[in-house]
C-alpha cells in the first residue's frame, strides 16, 4: 500500500501521549559510534573532565547536491518556491519540470523518526539533483537552475542526520560537584535585554567553564527563566526545561507551564507575560488568546494585541509605546499610573504594562497609593506547583533528550513538529544535521555539558534532534535536555573556547549562559 505523508496536525491531536521504543526508528543492538571514539582529556579543575572525542567516517555517497524548492501550492509557481519538501505529487511535478529543462533530478522521501510523542513516518519529499564532490560544484549547479527559472540552494548530504557513522566531534565537560565544591548557576549580560558572548560572561563571573543557554530573540532570551527563585521570564506553556537546586547537585528535566495574576481594585486579571515585548510571542505557547495559536511552535511569533506584561530591574529599559503602565515599588504600591509606556524600573520594584483592551483594564483599576498583589505559580509536568526558593533555578529551552534514563523526545508538544502545511522547518530544525548543545546529568550524578560541532562537511556533520538524545543516552546521561544550537552552540573553559562554532564570525552573543562557579565565586 503506498503510504502516505504523516499530517502534522492529526499527530499533534491523536499522538501525543504515545511513548514508543527507540527501536522502532533504529535498528536496536548496535552500540553508538562513540564508544569507539578518538579522545583529548584535560582536567580543569578537581572534579571536572573535559573530553574530546571524534568518531565517524566521511562516508563515499557524501556529496554536495542542490534542492530544488517547491512551490506551497500543488500548482504554484517555481520561482520562489519556498518548500524544502512538500507532497509527493508536488515533488513530481517539480521534478518533471526539472527533466523537460534538462536536469537529472531524484525524488527523496524524508522520514521522521521515533519521538515520544509521534510515531515514525513519512514528512515529505523533496527534489535534488547533482552529485560533486565539492560545494563549488553544486554552487554552479543552483546557479544554473536559477537562471532557468527554479529555486535552489546547495545541500551536503552528510548532514541528512540520517547517517550513525558520519563524521562527529564532541566535546563533553563531566561534572563531580562533591569533588569540584563549587556550583551551576545561569547568568546573562548586565540585563536581559541585550546578548553577551560566553566568553564575556566566563570571565566576568570568574567561572571555570560554560555552555550557551536559552533561544533569544530580538536580543533578549526566550522561554521560561527562574533565577535564585525569582520568576525573570515568561514560560513557553508546556515546554521542556531543567530545574537546578543546590547550585546543579540536584537536576531534573521536566515540561513546565506558569501562571501570572495580578489582583487591583477587588480584580484579577492574568499577566500575559514577563520580561518581554508586549504583543511578541517568540515559540507562541502563551495565554489569553494569542495567534496563530496557543501552543509551543519553535521560532514562531504569535501575536496578542491586548496583554499585561510585568517587568523587573533585570529586564533594562522597558519598551515604550501606546498604552498604559502603572509603575510599582518593592512592596508592590503603585507610585505612578501612566496614560503611555516606557518609565524605567524601580530598583526593587517593578512596572506593569498594558496594550489594547488591557490597558483600559489597568487605568480603570490601579491607583497610586494602592497595592497590586501578583501571585506566581510555576506548575511541573504533573501539573504540581513548584517551590521557588532561593536557590531555585529553572532555564526552559527544549525539548527534552532523555527521562529516566530512555530516549524522550516529545517533538509535538514542545513545537519542533511544526503544525501546518509546511514540513521544512521540522525538516531542517529537527530531522537534519545542526551543531547541538546539551545539558545532562548521569547514573552518578555528574552533570553533563555537551557541544557537537557541526556544518563542516566531512569533519563535523552536527546531529538532528533523534541523533543528539541518542549521543546523550550513550554517554551514560539518565536525565538529558537539548540547549539552543546552530551557531550559537558554545562549550568554553576558562582557558578559551573548545569547541569550533560554526558562524563564520566564530562566538555568537547570547541571551543566557550556564556557568561553573568554583566555591569562592558564590
Amino acid at each position: 500500500m503506498q503510504r502516505r505523508p504523516l499530517s502534522l496536525l492529526a499527530a499533534a491531536a491523536v499522538l501525543c501521549a504515545v511513548s514508543l521504543p527507540l527501536a522502532e526508528a533504529r535498528p536496536a543492538g548496535r552500540a553508538h559510534p562513540v564508544h569507539g571514539a578518538a579522545r583529548v582529556t584535560s582536567t580543569p579543575a578537581p572534579g571536572v573532565t573535559l573530553t574530546s572525542l571524534a568518531y565517524g567516517r566521511r562516508g563515499a555517497d557524501h556529496v554536495w547536491t542542490v534542492q530544488v524548492g517547491l512551490p506551497l501550492l500543488p500548482d504554484g509557481p517555481f520561482t520562489g518556491a519556498p518548500l524544502a519538501l512538500g507532497p509527493r505529487g508536488t515533488a513530481l511535478r517539480v521534478a518533471e519540470a526539472l527533466r523537460t529543462a534538462g536536469f537529472e533530478p531524484r525524488v527523496e522521501e524524508v522520514t521522521t523518526p521515533a519521538f515520544a510523542d509521534l510515531r515514525p513516518g513519512v514528512l515529505g519529499w523533496t527534489v535534488r539533483t547533482g552529485r560533486s564532490a565539492d560545494e563549488a560544484g553544486a554552487t554552479a549547479l543552483a546557479d544554473r537552475l536559477r537562471a532557468a527559472g527554479f529555486t535552489a540552494r546547495t545541500r551536503y548530504t552528510g548532514q541528512d542526520g540520517t547517517d550513525d557513522d558520519a563524521p562527529q566531534r564532541v566535546h563533553v565537560l563531566r561534572i563531580d560537584l562533591a569533588a569540584f565544591g563549587g556550583r551551576l548557576e545561569t547568568g546573562h549580560g548586565p540585563a536581559l535585554l541585550g546578548t553577551e558572548k560566553l566568553t564575556a560572561l566566563i570571565g566576568a563571573a570568574g567561572a571555570v567553564a560554560g555552555i550557551n543557554g536559552q533561544w533569544f530573540y530580538d536580543a533578549a532570551p526566550g522561554g521560561l527563566y527562574v533565577r535564585d527563585g525569582r520568576l525573570l521570564g515568561s514560560a513557553t506553556q508546556g515546554r521542556a526545561g531543567i530545574r537546578l537546586e543546590g547550585g546543579g547537585r540536584s537536576f531534573d528535566v521536566d515540561t513546565f507551564t506558569a501562571r501570572v495574576t495580578v489582583t487591583a481594585a477587588g480584580e484579577t486579571a492574568e499577566v500575559d507575560g514577563v520580561n518581554r515585548v508586549p504583543g511578541t510571542i517568540w515559540n507562541c505557547g502563551g495565554v489569553g488568546g494569542d495567534l496563530p495559536t496557543e501552543r509551543p511552535q519553535h521560532d514562531v511569533r504569535c501575536t496578542d494585541p491586548s496583554e499585561l506584561v510585568r517587568f523587573t530591574p533585570e529586564w533594562g529599559a522597558p519598551p515604550a509605546g501606546p498604552g498604559a503602565e502603572a509603575v510599582l515599588d518593592a512592596r508592590g504600591r503603585v507610585t505612578a499610573v501612566r496614560a503611555t509606556r516606557g518609565a524605567p524600573v524601580p530598583a526593587g520594584g517593578s512596572t506593569l504594562q498594558a496594550t489594547g483592551d488591557s490597558a483600559s483594564w489597568l487605568l480603570r483599576t490601579a491607583r497610586v497609593g494602592a497595592t497590586l498583589a501578583f501571585d506566581e505559580r510555576v506548575l511541573d509536568g504533573r501539573g504540581r506547583a513548584v517551590p521557588l526558593g532561593s536557590d531555585t533555578t529553572i532555564l526552559q529551552v527544549g525539548p527534552a533528550l532523555v527521562r529516566d534514563g530512555q530516549v524522550a523526545v516529545n517533538a509535538v508538544a514542545d513545537g519542533i513538529v511544526r503544525e501546518g502545511p509546511d514540513p521544512s522547518f521540522t525538516y531542517d530544525w529537527t530531522v537534519r544535521a545542526n551543531p547541538r548543545s546539551m545539558i545532562g546529568v548521569d547514573g552518578q550524578g555528574r552533570l553533563l555539558l555537551v557541544v557537537a560541532d557541526g556544518r563542516r562537511p566531512g569533519t563535523s556533520e552536527g546531529l538532528g534532534v533523534d541523533g543528539a538524545a541518542r549521543l546523550m543516552h550513550a554517554l551514560g546521561a539518565r536525565e538529558a535536555l537539548n540547549l539552543d544550537g546552530g551557531g550559537s552552540s558554545v562549550l568554553a573553559t576558562a582557558a578559551g573556547i573548545v569547541n569550533q562554532p560554526s558562524d563564520a564570525a566564530g562566538e555568537r552573543a547570547l541571551g543566557t549562559g550556564l556557568l561553573l562557579l568554583p566555591p569562592a565565586a558564590r
